[in-house]
């Protein structure tokens, strides 16, 4: 099916490009990456590049809609998101022949493959501080982030576990003995851990538009810049969840000793730009990181995702990352959160 959806969108993107944006296709470059868009690097004839994004017919549209409007809103909150191009008939969202399309300006930078550096744990905290003090104002998306982590008995938590390995033996997983005990390991953390966790959660967070998805993988950067922050989801959430997933990125907490004092600068960095979070919300970020990986089993198995080699290589290496930073969040919580409720705006920039 997948095959057939790129082979079709082969055929329109000459039309679709012509007919409704008014420009001319010289090459196309299929970009591996995403699972609800098909991605193309384009080179038009006049030698400028663009980015197209081909919607898979399973796409939510109205949802696509409402985050690129999100996209687009912090844009001119200084958020470096791609332009969006309407096309003849000023909609960011072009139809053709059953595909759904959308078109913008390529943006410089490259995908991370590293530990946070200290300088962009600083400005990541900048970015998000910046697009959560903007959405603030901006009305709640109706679709809603789910807060499992928060709410869901543990037993069902607990039953999540089985199907994941069921589908690993039917995938004849190489891995399977050594997932078998994470997921083992995993469910000795959710009944010794949770209720304690759970039970030092402030009553309320605040909750409010966010990108929803703003990780590693949808930020570009040029040395230690952010250069662009991609693929809005465009939900309603909670601030401490978007910012702990920010600052206790698996990638640097698994792999630099420095971790610690990344996520600090970044959490200071981000109460620069956004000082109205509460600090009961600052606090608690790390605890619902910790909660929301707990809950989470999203890389265990990958082959039912249909990803490019190199895509699934990577996500074995996150879900790899993410049994690290769970065991480092418990190990070190007390610690963390400490140094979390001791941060002030103006004292961001610490080693």
């Amino acid at each position: 099916m997948q095959e057939e959806e790129t082979a079709r969108g082969d055929e329109l993107l000459p039309k679709v490009l012509s007919d409704r944006y008014g420009v001319d296709l010289a090459s196309a470059e299929l970009v591996p990456i995403g699972t609800e868009t098909i991605n193309r690097l384009i080179t038009l004839s006049d030698s400028r590049r663009i980015f197209v994004k081909q919607y898979r017919t399973s796409a939510d549209l109205q949802q696509a809609k409402a985050a690129w409007a999100i996209s687009e809103f912090c844009r001119t909150a200084h958020i470096p998101t791609p332009r969006i191009w309407s096309n003849r008939d000023g909609e960011l969202l072009t139809r053709v022949d059953n595909t759904a399309w959308v078109v913008t300006d390529e943006m410089p930078g490259r995908l991370s493959t590293e530990p946070m550096t200290a300088p962009r744990a600083r400005n990541i905290g900048l970015l998000l501080g910046r697009m959560h003090f903007a959405l603030a104002t901006y009305p709640p998306p109706a679709r809603i982030r789910q807060t499992r982590w928060r709410t869901a008995p543990l037993d069902t938590a607990l039953a999540a576990t089985e199907p994941v390995l069921a589908l690993a033996a039917e995938q004849h997983n190489p891995r399977l003995s050594q997932l078998r005990g994470e997921l083992a390991q995993r469910r000795d953390d959710l009944r010794t851990h949770v209720p304690r966790l759970r039970s030092a959660l402030p009553d309320q967070l605040v909750s409010q538009a966010g990108h929803a998805d703003f990780t590693r993988t949808n930020l570009l950067a040029e040395k230690d810049v952010i250069t662009a922050v991609l693929d809005f989801r465009g939900e309603t959430c909670l601030a401490a969840w978007e910012l702990g997933r920010a600052a206790f990125d698996p990638r640097t907490v698994a792999n630099s000793p420095s971790w610690r004092q990344r996520a600090t600068r970044l959490v200071g960095a981000y109460l620069v730009e956004n000082p109205r979070l509460p600090y009961a919300d600052v606090r608690a970020c790390a605890r619902v990181t910790l909660l929301y990986l707990l809950f989470s089993l999203y890389g265990a198995t990958t082959a039912e995702y249909g990803l490019p080699a190199p895509a699934e290589t990577d996500l074995r290496r996150y879900w790899a990352e993410r049994q690290v930073t769970i065991r480092r969040l418990l190990d070190e919580l007390d610690d963390i959160e400490a140094a979390l409720a001791a941060i002030r705006p103006g004292r961001w920039d610490r080693p």
